[in-house]
């Protein structure tokens, strides 16, 4: 079975206080965009339109049904927020962009995003996937849906936040993904 190696570089804002981690980018056919969270069926940045501008369609160019990247990068940028997966090599076992179906063949290496992260002070998971990875790879208690737990990395003190998936394929409305969000994002005073 095919190896896939991780298409995009990690996106590393120098003021960045949050890491936002996905598992991997689903396969290029359901691309919207070429950036994080870039299929169109995907709530991330609906839910992050609804949060700072309420507006679900913030990001969104629906006469393309594509995300605007260089909106979602200038907004992240702004507030500081770092975005990668918790793998860097994957096995697809089945033909579509589920979780359930990923091997994660080669974790990332999160101490080192951190390392160029200094003022980052919290990482969250958007999935089972990745919130299963990270916990793995940092051996930490997994954290219920839209709560947080505590843990120190290089003498300091770190959240992790556990959010619901952004993905429909996860059955919650968007507005309830979004108030979990809302809460991490008000703990961190992004919002």
């Amino acid at each position: 079975m095919e190896i896939e190696q991780h298409p995009l570089e990690p996106f590393l804002p120098g003021n960045a206080r949050l890491l936002m981690l996905g598992s991997f980018p689903p396969q290029r056919k359901r691309w919207s965009m070429e950036f994080y969270y870039p299929n169109w069926n995907n709530d991330m940045w609906r839910i992050a339109g609804l949060l700072f501008f309420n507006d679900k369609d913030h990001f969104a160019d629906k006469s393309q049904k594509a995300f605007r990247k260089e909106r979602i990068i200038d907004f992240l940028n702004e507030k500081g927020i770092a975005l990668f997966d918790t793998a860097t090599a994957v096995r697809r076992l089945q033909d579509n962009a589920s979780d359930k179906y990923l091997e994660v063949v080669r974790p990332t290496d999160i101490s080192a995003l951190l390392q160029q992260l200094p003022q980052c002070k919290a990482i969250v998971t958007t999935g089972q996937k990745a919130t299963d990875t990270l916990c793995a790879l940092f051996s930490l208690q997994e954290p219920k849906v839209g709560d947080f737990t505590e843990f120190i990395f290089a003498d300091r003190p770190m959240r992790l936040y556990r959010m619901p998936s952004s993905s429909r394929a996860y059955p919650l409305a968007l507005e309830k993904k979004a108030a979990a969000y809302r809460i991490m994002y008000q703990d961190l005073q992004m919002l």
